[in-house]
Protein backbone atom coordinates (compact mmCIF):
# COMPACT_ATOMS: atom_id res chain seq x y z
CA UNK A 1 0.00 0.00 0.00
CA UNK A 2 1.32 3.47 -0.86
CA UNK A 3 2.46 5.68 2.04
CA UNK A 4 0.67 8.78 0.69
CA UNK A 5 -2.64 6.90 0.40
CA UNK A 6 -2.26 5.67 4.02
CA UNK A 7 -1.63 9.22 5.26
CA UNK A 8 -4.67 10.58 3.45
CA UNK A 9 -6.99 7.86 4.82
CA UNK A 10 -6.23 8.61 8.55
CA UNK A 11 -6.70 11.69 10.71
CA UNK A 12 -3.55 13.61 11.48
CA UNK A 13 -1.56 12.18 14.44
CA UNK A 14 0.94 13.99 16.66
CA UNK A 15 3.68 12.82 14.26
CA UNK A 16 1.91 14.56 11.38
CA UNK A 17 1.66 17.73 13.40
CA UNK A 18 5.39 17.74 13.95
CA UNK A 19 5.97 17.08 10.25
CA UNK A 20 3.61 19.89 9.25
CA UNK A 21 5.33 22.23 11.68
CA UNK A 22 8.63 21.16 10.15
CA UNK A 23 7.31 21.84 6.63
CA UNK A 24 5.99 25.25 7.53
CA UNK A 25 9.29 26.08 9.18
CA UNK A 26 11.23 24.92 6.14
CA UNK A 27 9.35 27.03 3.65
CA UNK A 28 10.87 30.35 4.70
CA UNK A 29 14.34 28.81 4.68
CA UNK A 30 13.83 27.67 1.10
CA UNK A 31 12.70 31.07 0.10
CA UNK A 32 15.78 32.62 1.76
CA UNK A 33 18.07 30.46 -0.35
CA UNK A 34 19.28 27.86 2.16
CA UNK A 35 18.59 24.48 0.51
CA UNK A 36 21.17 22.71 2.72
CA UNK A 37 19.01 23.17 5.80
CA UNK A 38 16.12 21.62 4.02
CA UNK A 39 18.08 18.49 3.42
CA UNK A 40 19.11 18.25 7.10
CA UNK A 41 15.58 18.74 8.45
CA UNK A 42 13.90 16.33 6.03
CA UNK A 43 15.38 12.92 6.74
CA UNK A 44 13.92 9.72 5.45
CA UNK A 45 11.59 8.86 8.41
CA UNK A 46 9.33 5.89 8.72
CA UNK A 47 5.82 6.12 10.09
CA UNK A 48 6.55 3.88 13.10
CA UNK A 49 9.44 6.04 14.39
CA UNK A 50 8.62 8.97 16.71
CA UNK A 51 10.19 12.31 16.08
CA UNK A 52 12.71 13.21 18.81
CA UNK A 53 12.46 16.85 19.88
CA UNK A 54 15.38 18.04 21.98
CA UNK A 55 15.21 21.13 24.13
CA UNK A 56 18.10 22.81 25.84
CA UNK A 57 15.77 24.17 28.56
CA UNK A 58 14.47 20.73 29.60
CA UNK A 59 17.96 19.29 29.67
CA UNK A 60 19.10 22.14 31.91
CA UNK A 61 16.25 21.47 34.39
CA UNK A 62 17.10 17.74 34.54
CA UNK A 63 20.72 18.57 35.30
CA UNK A 64 19.67 20.91 38.14
CA UNK A 65 17.36 18.26 39.66
CA UNK A 66 20.05 15.58 39.60
CA UNK A 67 22.56 18.04 41.10
CA UNK A 68 20.14 19.04 43.94
CA UNK A 69 19.30 15.40 44.71
CA UNK A 70 22.96 14.66 45.29
CA UNK A 71 23.26 17.41 47.93
CA UNK A 72 22.91 16.41 51.65
CA UNK A 73 19.82 17.33 53.69
CA UNK A 74 20.12 20.69 55.46
CA UNK A 75 19.18 20.75 59.21
CA UNK A 76 16.34 23.16 59.91
CA UNK A 77 17.65 25.87 62.29
CA UNK A 78 14.12 26.72 63.48
CA UNK A 79 12.21 23.42 63.92
CA UNK A 80 9.82 24.95 66.45
CA UNK A 81 8.39 27.31 63.81
CA UNK A 82 7.02 24.55 61.61
CA UNK A 83 5.06 21.33 62.08
CA UNK A 84 7.19 19.33 59.67
CA UNK A 85 10.36 17.37 60.29
CA UNK A 86 13.38 19.29 61.67
CA UNK A 87 15.29 18.24 58.50
CA UNK A 88 14.72 20.30 55.38
CA UNK A 89 14.08 17.84 52.58
CA UNK A 90 15.31 18.58 49.06
CA UNK A 91 12.96 16.15 47.33
CA UNK A 92 10.25 17.82 45.24
CA UNK A 93 7.45 15.91 46.93
CA UNK A 94 8.30 17.31 50.42
CA UNK A 95 7.46 14.55 52.93
CA UNK A 96 5.99 11.11 52.53
CA UNK A 97 3.20 10.07 54.92
CA UNK A 98 4.01 7.22 57.25
CA UNK A 99 1.95 4.11 57.49
CA UNK A 100 -0.66 4.60 60.20
CA UNK A 101 -0.20 8.36 60.43
CA UNK A 102 -0.80 10.53 63.50
CA UNK A 103 -4.18 10.61 65.22
CA UNK A 104 -5.65 13.37 67.38
CA UNK A 105 -6.88 12.36 70.85
CA UNK A 106 -8.72 14.87 73.04
CA UNK A 107 -8.41 14.32 76.81
CA UNK A 108 -10.42 16.13 79.50
CA UNK A 109 -9.66 16.79 83.15
CA UNK A 110 -11.99 16.88 86.15
CA UNK A 111 -12.51 20.66 85.89
CA UNK A 112 -13.62 20.48 82.23
CA UNK A 113 -10.40 21.67 80.61
CA UNK A 114 -9.09 19.62 77.71
CA UNK A 115 -5.94 19.08 75.71
CA UNK A 116 -5.55 17.62 72.22
CA UNK A 117 -2.66 15.23 71.68
CA UNK A 118 -1.22 13.93 68.42
CA UNK A 119 -0.33 10.28 68.89
CA UNK A 120 0.60 7.36 66.69
CA UNK A 121 -1.70 4.46 65.91
CA UNK A 122 0.00 2.22 68.49
CA UNK A 123 -0.02 4.71 71.41
CA UNK A 124 -1.06 3.05 74.67
CA UNK A 125 -2.96 4.52 77.60
CA UNK A 126 0.23 4.66 79.69
CA UNK A 127 2.00 6.52 76.90
CA UNK A 128 -0.76 9.15 76.79
CA UNK A 129 -0.68 9.49 80.60
CA UNK A 130 3.09 10.02 80.54
CA UNK A 131 2.67 12.70 77.87
CA UNK A 132 0.08 14.53 79.98
CA UNK A 133 2.14 14.22 83.16
CA UNK A 134 5.11 15.75 81.38
CA UNK A 135 3.09 18.61 79.89
CA UNK A 136 1.26 19.63 83.07
CA UNK A 137 4.41 19.16 85.22
CA UNK A 138 2.94 16.85 87.88
CA UNK A 139 4.52 13.93 89.70
CA UNK A 140 4.49 10.69 87.74
CA UNK A 141 3.35 7.42 89.31
CA UNK A 142 1.45 4.30 88.35
CA UNK A 143 -1.89 5.66 89.62
CA UNK A 144 -2.38 8.10 86.73
CA UNK A 145 -5.01 6.63 84.44
CA UNK A 146 -7.05 7.32 81.35
CA UNK A 147 -10.78 6.87 81.86
CA UNK A 148 -13.25 6.10 79.08
CA UNK A 149 -16.53 7.88 79.78
CA UNK A 150 -19.90 7.39 78.04
CA UNK A 151 -22.32 9.95 79.56
CA UNK A 152 -25.27 8.86 77.39
CA UNK A 153 -24.96 5.36 78.84
CA UNK A 154 -23.97 6.43 82.35
CA UNK A 155 -20.89 4.18 82.41
CA UNK A 156 -17.13 4.60 82.65
CA UNK A 157 -14.05 2.41 82.87
CA UNK A 158 -10.32 2.68 83.45
CA UNK A 159 -8.22 1.79 80.42
CA UNK A 160 -5.46 -0.71 81.05
CA UNK A 161 -1.95 0.57 80.47
CA UNK A 162 -1.37 -1.64 77.43
CA UNK A 163 -4.60 -0.77 75.60
CA UNK A 164 -4.43 1.21 72.37
CA UNK A 165 -6.11 4.60 72.74
CA UNK A 166 -6.73 4.96 69.00
CA UNK A 167 -8.46 1.57 68.80
CA UNK A 168 -10.70 2.41 71.75
CA UNK A 169 -11.62 5.77 70.25
CA UNK A 170 -12.41 4.13 66.90
CA UNK A 171 -15.17 2.06 68.55
CA UNK A 172 -17.10 5.14 69.71
CA UNK A 173 -20.29 6.11 67.87
CA UNK A 174 -19.89 9.01 65.47
CA UNK A 175 -21.10 12.32 66.89
CA UNK A 176 -21.51 10.95 70.42
CA UNK A 177 -20.51 12.46 73.76
CA UNK A 178 -17.90 9.82 74.66
CA UNK A 179 -14.56 11.18 75.86
CA UNK A 180 -11.38 10.45 77.81
CA UNK A 181 -10.80 11.70 81.37
CA UNK A 182 -7.33 12.08 82.90
CA UNK A 183 -7.39 11.29 86.62
CA UNK A 184 -5.79 9.16 89.30
CA UNK A 185 -7.03 5.67 90.10
CA UNK A 186 -5.37 4.29 93.23
CA UNK A 187 -7.41 1.07 93.10
CA UNK A 188 -6.00 0.02 89.71
CA UNK A 189 -3.04 -1.93 91.14
CA UNK A 190 -4.16 -2.34 94.74
CA UNK A 191 -4.21 -6.12 94.27
CA UNK A 192 -0.42 -6.20 93.92
CA UNK A 193 0.22 -3.91 96.91
CA UNK A 194 -1.56 -5.99 99.56
CA UNK A 195 -2.64 -9.53 100.26
CA UNK A 196 -5.15 -11.07 97.83
CA UNK A 197 -7.08 -12.52 100.79
CA UNK A 198 -7.87 -9.03 102.05
CA UNK A 199 -9.42 -8.30 98.65
CA UNK A 200 -11.10 -11.68 98.06
CA UNK A 201 -13.05 -12.96 101.10
CA UNK A 202 -13.03 -16.70 101.66
CA UNK A 203 -16.75 -17.06 100.99
CA UNK A 204 -16.26 -15.59 97.49
CA UNK A 205 -13.32 -17.80 96.49
CA UNK A 206 -14.13 -21.35 95.51
CA UNK A 207 -11.83 -24.28 96.27
CA UNK A 208 -9.63 -25.18 99.24
CA UNK A 209 -7.56 -22.23 100.50
CA UNK A 210 -5.74 -24.11 103.27
CA UNK A 211 -2.97 -25.22 100.90
CA UNK A 212 -2.22 -21.62 99.95
CA UNK A 213 -2.18 -19.91 103.34
CA UNK A 214 1.49 -20.68 103.94
CA UNK A 215 2.68 -19.01 100.72
CA UNK A 216 4.36 -15.62 100.57
CA UNK A 217 2.74 -12.60 98.98
CA UNK A 218 4.69 -12.91 95.73
CA UNK A 219 3.85 -16.62 95.47
CA UNK A 220 0.16 -15.84 96.04
CA UNK A 221 0.20 -13.26 93.28
CA UNK A 222 1.89 -15.66 90.87
CA UNK A 223 -0.63 -18.39 91.70
CA UNK A 224 -3.53 -16.01 91.21
CA UNK A 225 -2.15 -14.94 87.84
CA UNK A 226 -1.60 -18.49 86.68
CA UNK A 227 -4.50 -19.53 84.47
CA UNK A 228 -4.30 -23.13 85.63
CA UNK A 229 -4.63 -22.39 89.35
CA UNK A 230 -7.06 -19.48 89.25
CA UNK A 231 -9.91 -20.20 91.67
CA UNK A 232 -13.59 -19.78 91.00
CA UNK A 233 -15.20 -16.53 92.17
CA UNK A 234 -18.74 -16.86 93.40
CA UNK A 235 -21.37 -14.74 95.13
CA UNK A 236 -24.77 -13.13 94.93
CA UNK A 237 -25.39 -10.39 92.37
CA UNK A 238 -28.44 -8.40 91.35
CA UNK A 239 -29.15 -8.85 87.66
CA UNK A 240 -31.31 -6.63 85.48
CA UNK A 241 -33.33 -8.66 83.01
CA UNK A 242 -32.97 -7.60 79.38
CA UNK A 243 -35.69 -5.24 78.20
CA UNK A 244 -37.30 -5.01 81.66
CA UNK A 245 -36.91 -2.83 84.74
CA UNK A 246 -37.06 -5.79 87.11
CA UNK A 247 -33.96 -6.70 89.13
CA UNK A 248 -33.50 -10.22 90.50
CA UNK A 249 -30.82 -11.70 92.76
CA UNK A 250 -28.93 -14.79 91.54
CA UNK A 251 -25.86 -16.72 92.61
CA UNK A 252 -23.10 -16.14 90.04
CA UNK A 253 -19.98 -18.11 89.16
CA UNK A 254 -16.97 -16.63 87.37
CA UNK A 255 -14.96 -19.25 85.49
CA UNK A 256 -12.41 -19.31 82.72
CA UNK A 257 -15.16 -20.15 80.24
CA UNK A 258 -17.35 -17.18 81.21
CA UNK A 259 -19.79 -15.79 83.75
CA UNK A 260 -22.73 -18.01 84.81
CA UNK A 261 -25.64 -17.81 87.25
CA UNK A 262 -27.66 -20.51 88.92
CA UNK A 263 -31.43 -20.69 88.53
CA UNK A 264 -31.75 -22.83 91.65
CA UNK A 265 -30.12 -21.31 94.71
CA UNK A 266 -26.36 -21.95 94.87
CA UNK A 267 -26.45 -25.12 92.84
CA UNK A 268 -23.51 -25.79 90.52
CA UNK A 269 -25.35 -28.46 88.60
CA UNK A 270 -24.91 -27.85 84.84
CA UNK A 271 -28.67 -28.21 84.45
CA UNK A 272 -29.20 -25.12 86.65
CA UNK A 273 -26.39 -22.96 85.26
CA UNK A 274 -27.24 -20.28 82.73
CA UNK A 275 -24.62 -18.58 80.57
CA UNK A 276 -24.51 -14.81 81.17
CA UNK A 277 -21.51 -13.26 79.35
CA UNK A 278 -18.02 -13.87 78.00
CA UNK A 279 -15.59 -11.63 79.88
CA UNK A 280 -12.92 -12.04 77.19
CA UNK A 281 -15.18 -10.53 74.52
CA UNK A 282 -16.49 -7.69 76.69
CA UNK A 283 -15.27 -4.53 78.39
CA UNK A 284 -15.94 -3.91 82.08
CA UNK A 285 -17.59 -0.62 83.07
CA UNK A 286 -18.83 0.96 86.29
CA UNK A 287 -22.24 2.60 86.50
CA UNK A 288 -22.08 6.32 87.23
CA UNK A 289 -25.86 6.83 87.34
CA UNK A 290 -27.14 3.37 88.16
CA UNK A 291 -30.20 4.37 90.20
CA UNK A 292 -31.25 7.19 87.87
CA UNK A 293 -30.83 5.49 84.50
CA UNK A 294 -31.22 1.79 85.32
CA UNK A 295 -33.22 1.83 88.59
CA UNK A 296 -30.44 -0.14 90.30
CA UNK A 297 -31.21 -1.31 93.86
CA UNK A 298 -27.82 -0.05 95.15
CA UNK A 299 -25.10 2.39 94.10
CA UNK A 300 -22.53 -0.36 93.51
CA UNK A 301 -23.32 -1.30 89.93
CA UNK A 302 -21.20 -2.40 86.98
CA UNK A 303 -21.84 -3.85 83.55
CA UNK A 304 -20.27 -5.83 80.71
CA UNK A 305 -20.37 -4.22 77.28
CA UNK A 306 -19.62 -6.34 74.21
CA UNK A 307 -16.65 -5.25 72.13
CA UNK A 308 -18.75 -5.08 68.95
CA UNK A 309 -21.43 -2.95 70.60
CA UNK A 310 -21.16 0.75 69.69
CA UNK A 311 -24.24 2.49 71.10
CA UNK A 312 -27.49 1.80 72.90
CA UNK A 313 -28.26 0.05 76.18
CA UNK A 314 -29.90 -3.06 74.74
CA UNK A 315 -26.76 -5.20 74.82
CA UNK A 316 -25.48 -4.12 78.25
CA UNK A 317 -25.14 -6.86 80.86
CA UNK A 318 -25.92 -4.89 84.04
CA UNK A 319 -25.12 -6.22 87.52
CA UNK A 320 -25.17 -4.79 91.02
CA UNK A 321 -23.60 -5.73 94.39
CA UNK A 322 -24.61 -5.07 97.96
CA UNK A 323 -21.50 -3.14 99.05
CA UNK A 324 -18.28 -1.58 97.77
CA UNK A 325 -16.09 -4.50 98.85
CA UNK A 326 -18.06 -7.03 96.81
CA UNK A 327 -18.01 -4.71 93.81
CA UNK A 328 -14.22 -4.28 94.05
CA UNK A 329 -13.79 -8.04 94.31
CA UNK A 330 -15.84 -8.74 91.20
CA UNK A 331 -14.19 -5.98 89.17
CA UNK A 332 -10.70 -7.18 90.07
CA UNK A 333 -11.55 -10.82 89.39
CA UNK A 334 -12.99 -10.05 85.95
CA UNK A 335 -9.92 -7.98 85.05
CA UNK A 336 -7.61 -10.82 86.09
CA UNK A 337 -9.65 -13.40 84.20
CA UNK A 338 -9.51 -11.28 81.05
CA UNK A 339 -5.93 -9.95 81.06
CA UNK A 340 -4.09 -12.38 83.35
CA UNK A 341 -0.37 -11.78 83.74
CA UNK A 342 -0.53 -8.68 81.53
CA UNK A 343 -1.84 -6.69 84.51
CA UNK A 344 1.13 -7.68 86.67
CA UNK A 345 3.48 -6.81 83.80
CA UNK A 346 1.88 -3.38 83.48
CA UNK A 347 2.29 -2.80 87.21
CA UNK A 348 5.95 -3.83 87.22
CA UNK A 349 6.79 -1.64 84.22
CA UNK A 350 5.01 1.44 85.56
CA UNK A 351 6.51 0.98 89.02
CA UNK A 352 10.06 0.38 87.81
CA UNK A 353 10.18 3.15 85.22
CA UNK A 354 7.24 5.56 84.87
CA UNK A 355 8.41 6.66 81.39
CA UNK A 356 9.22 3.21 80.00
CA UNK A 357 6.05 3.30 77.85
CA UNK A 358 7.21 6.49 76.13
CA UNK A 359 9.04 6.60 72.82
CA UNK A 360 12.47 4.99 73.05
CA UNK A 361 13.99 7.67 70.82
CA UNK A 362 13.60 10.33 73.50
CA UNK A 363 17.04 11.52 74.57
CA UNK A 364 18.22 13.42 77.59
CA UNK A 365 18.71 17.13 77.24
CA UNK A 366 22.15 18.67 77.17
CA UNK A 367 21.63 20.28 80.59
CA UNK A 368 20.79 16.91 82.20
CA UNK A 369 23.83 15.27 80.65
CA UNK A 370 26.17 17.87 82.18
CA UNK A 371 24.99 17.26 85.78
CA UNK A 372 27.60 15.33 87.77
CA UNK A 373 27.96 14.68 91.52
CA UNK A 374 30.52 16.96 93.21
CA UNK A 375 32.32 16.89 96.53
CA UNK A 376 33.06 20.29 98.09
CA UNK A 377 34.23 19.05 101.50
CA UNK A 378 37.89 19.83 100.78
CA UNK A 379 39.68 22.99 99.68
CA UNK A 380 38.74 22.41 96.06
CA UNK A 381 35.81 20.59 94.52
CA UNK A 382 36.17 17.25 92.80
CA UNK A 383 33.93 15.13 90.58
CA UNK A 384 32.66 11.92 92.23
CA UNK A 385 33.10 9.20 89.64
CA UNK A 386 32.24 6.21 91.84
CA UNK A 387 28.43 5.71 91.75
CA UNK A 388 28.41 4.09 95.21
CA UNK A 389 30.21 7.05 96.68
CA UNK A 390 27.80 9.42 94.97
CA UNK A 391 24.86 7.52 96.48
CA UNK A 392 26.34 7.67 99.99
CA UNK A 393 26.94 11.42 99.67
CA UNK A 394 23.33 11.94 98.58
CA UNK A 395 22.10 9.95 101.60
CA UNK A 396 24.29 11.99 103.95
CA UNK A 397 22.91 15.22 102.56
CA UNK A 398 19.37 13.92 102.94
CA UNK A 399 20.01 12.97 106.57
CA UNK A 400 21.50 16.38 107.36
CA UNK A 401 18.49 18.04 105.72
CA UNK A 402 16.15 15.93 107.85
CA UNK A 403 17.93 16.98 111.03
CA UNK A 404 17.46 20.62 110.11
CA UNK A 405 13.71 20.15 109.50
CA UNK A 406 12.79 17.82 112.36
CA UNK A 407 11.04 20.70 114.10
CA UNK A 408 8.27 20.42 111.53
CA UNK A 409 7.36 16.95 112.82
CA UNK A 410 7.64 17.81 116.50
CA UNK A 411 5.05 19.61 118.54
CA UNK A 412 5.58 23.37 118.65
CA UNK A 413 7.09 24.88 121.78
CA UNK A 414 6.19 28.30 123.17
CA UNK A 415 9.46 29.74 121.90
CA UNK A 416 8.59 28.88 118.31
CA UNK A 417 6.99 31.80 116.56
CA UNK A 418 4.18 31.32 114.07
CA UNK A 419 5.28 32.06 110.51
CA UNK A 420 3.65 35.24 109.19
CA UNK A 421 2.18 33.55 106.07
CA UNK A 422 1.23 30.19 107.63
CA UNK A 423 -2.48 31.05 107.62
CA UNK A 424 -2.91 30.45 103.88
CA UNK A 425 0.14 28.38 102.94
CA UNK A 426 -1.98 25.22 102.73
CA UNK A 427 -3.91 26.61 99.74
CA UNK A 428 -0.98 25.82 97.44
CA UNK A 429 -0.93 22.12 98.38
CA UNK A 430 -2.31 19.49 96.00
CA UNK A 431 -4.34 17.79 98.74
CA UNK A 432 -6.27 20.98 99.57
CA UNK A 433 -9.55 21.41 97.66
CA UNK A 434 -11.03 24.55 99.20
CA UNK A 435 -14.80 24.76 99.53
CA UNK A 436 -16.10 21.31 98.64
CA UNK A 437 -19.33 19.76 99.83
CA UNK A 438 -19.56 16.38 101.49
CA UNK A 439 -21.28 14.79 98.49
CA UNK A 440 -18.68 16.15 96.07
CA UNK A 441 -15.92 14.90 98.36
CA UNK A 442 -17.31 11.38 98.46
CA UNK A 443 -17.78 11.36 94.70
CA UNK A 444 -14.18 12.50 94.12
CA UNK A 445 -12.72 9.90 96.48
CA UNK A 446 -14.84 7.14 94.95
CA UNK A 447 -13.70 8.14 91.45
CA UNK A 448 -10.02 8.03 92.40
CA UNK A 449 -10.23 4.72 94.24
CA UNK A 450 -11.68 3.43 97.51
CA UNK A 451 -8.28 2.51 98.93
CA UNK A 452 -7.08 2.83 102.52
CA UNK A 453 -5.29 6.12 103.02
CA UNK A 454 -6.86 8.17 100.20
CA UNK A 455 -7.59 11.62 101.63
CA UNK A 456 -8.15 15.31 101.00
CA UNK A 457 -8.54 18.46 103.09
CA UNK A 458 -11.35 20.93 102.49
CA UNK A 459 -13.10 23.82 104.16
CA UNK A 460 -15.86 23.06 106.61
CA UNK A 461 -19.35 23.97 105.45
CA UNK A 462 -20.66 24.23 109.03
CA UNK A 463 -17.76 25.92 110.83
CA UNK A 464 -16.48 29.02 109.05
CA UNK A 465 -13.00 28.80 110.64
CA UNK A 466 -12.64 25.02 110.57
CA UNK A 467 -11.46 22.44 108.05
CA UNK A 468 -12.33 18.80 107.36
CA UNK A 469 -9.99 15.88 106.71
CA UNK A 470 -11.83 13.29 104.58
CA UNK A 471 -10.22 9.84 104.68
CA UNK A 472 -11.03 6.47 103.12
CA UNK A 473 -10.60 3.39 105.31
CA UNK A 474 -12.01 -0.10 104.75
CA UNK A 475 -13.83 1.25 101.68
CA UNK A 476 -15.73 3.76 103.80
CA UNK A 477 -15.21 7.52 103.83
CA UNK A 478 -14.83 9.22 107.19
CA UNK A 479 -14.67 12.94 107.94
CA UNK A 480 -12.62 14.52 110.76
CA UNK A 481 -13.14 18.10 111.85
CA UNK A 482 -10.05 20.30 112.23
CA UNK A 483 -10.64 23.27 114.52
CA UNK A 484 -8.37 26.25 115.25
CA UNK A 485 -7.33 26.88 118.83
CA UNK A 486 -5.09 29.31 120.68
CA UNK A 487 -2.49 28.89 123.38
CA UNK A 488 -0.67 31.90 124.81
CA UNK A 489 -1.89 34.01 121.92
CA UNK A 490 -0.59 31.67 119.21
CA UNK A 491 -3.03 29.92 116.79
CA UNK A 492 -2.88 26.16 116.34
CA UNK A 493 -4.93 23.43 114.65
CA UNK A 494 -6.12 20.27 116.34
CA UNK A 495 -8.40 17.28 115.71
CA UNK A 496 -8.54 16.02 119.32
CA UNK A 497 -9.73 19.07 121.31
CA UNK A 498 -6.27 20.56 121.69
CA UNK A 499 -4.35 17.52 122.92
CA UNK A 500 -2.20 17.45 119.78
CA UNK A 501 -1.51 20.86 118.24
CA UNK A 502 -0.07 21.78 114.86
CA UNK A 503 1.07 25.19 113.72
CA UNK A 504 -0.54 24.80 110.27
CA UNK A 505 -2.37 22.27 108.10
CA UNK A 506 0.83 21.25 106.32
CA UNK A 507 2.37 20.09 109.59
CA UNK A 508 -0.86 18.25 110.45
CA UNK A 509 -0.88 16.36 107.15
CA UNK A 510 2.84 15.55 107.23
CA UNK A 511 2.56 14.25 110.78
CA UNK A 512 -0.30 11.89 109.90
CA UNK A 513 1.52 10.68 106.79
CA UNK A 514 4.08 9.13 109.17
CA UNK A 515 2.01 8.57 112.35
CA UNK A 516 -1.54 7.32 112.50
CA UNK A 517 -2.50 9.38 115.56
CA UNK A 518 -6.25 9.36 116.13
CA UNK A 519 -6.89 8.22 112.54
CA UNK A 520 -7.60 4.57 111.63
CA UNK A 521 -4.68 4.57 109.15
CA UNK A 522 -1.95 6.86 107.92
CA UNK A 523 -2.47 9.28 105.04
CA UNK A 524 -1.10 7.62 101.89
CA UNK A 525 -2.67 9.01 98.69
CA UNK A 526 -4.10 12.49 98.26
CA UNK A 527 -6.85 13.25 95.78
CA UNK A 528 -5.79 15.81 93.24
CA UNK A 529 -7.15 17.58 90.18
CA UNK A 530 -4.99 18.90 87.36
CA UNK A 531 -5.86 21.52 84.78
CA UNK A 532 -4.93 20.51 81.25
Amino acid sequence: MDLEALESSHSPAPDNLYEREGCTSRCPSTQQGHPEKVELLTPDLKRSQPLLIQSRKWGRLRDEESRSASLPDIPNPFPELCNSSPILNNTPSGRSPKEGGPHVVKVYSEDGTCRSLEVTAGATARHVCDMLVERVHCLSDESWSLMELHPHLGIERCLEDHESVVEVQAMWPAGGDSNFIFRKNFAKYELFRGSPYSLFPEDMVGGNLEVQKGLTHSELVQNFLNSGSWPEIQGYLHMKESGRKVWKCFFFFLRRSGLYYSTKGTSKDPRHLQYFADVNESNLYCLTQGKKMYTAPTEFGFCLKALKMRSGTKGLKILCTEDEQAKTCWLTAIRLFKYGAQLYKNYQISKRNPHSWAEPTKQRSASDSTLVPMDFSGCTGRVIENPLEALSVALEEAQSWRKKTTHRYSLPTPCQATPPNSAGIHKSQAWYHGRLSRDETQRLIMQQGMVDGVFLVRESTRNAKGFVLSLCHLQKIKHYLILPCEEEGRPYYSMDDGETKFIDLIQLVEFHQINRGILPCTLKHYCTNVAL
